[in-house]
């Protein structure tokens, strides 16, 4: 069963919340069939983002990661395992 989420829905919400200058959102799912937290459908569990953002002047790597995080908690609560975060 899917997780229903997809990069466009974590595309729109991290542009609402961190008002993104860069934004790159990929569903890599698929490259993580048979691996922990894969669901079987090959989408909707891992994803890549990149991302700049003026929220992010003057923050470490660490407080940036954990905006974006923060930003996408209803996804992780939904089922979304593995999240690779670039910050620019």
């Amino acid at each position: 069963m899917s997780t229903g989420i997809t990069a466009q829905a974590l595309h729109q919400r991290l542009a609402e919340l961190l008002e993104p200058t860069v934004l790159e959102v990929l569903d890599e799912s698929a490259a993580h069939a048979g691996h922990a937290g894969a669901d079987g459908s090959g989408f909707g569990t891992h994803f890549r983002v990149r991302i700049a953002s003026p929220l992010f002047a003057g923050r470490s790597r660490v407080a940036r990661h954990r905006l974006v995080y923060d930003a996408l908690q209803d996804f992780v609560d939904q089922g979304l395992h593995a999240l690779a975060i670039e910050t620019l």
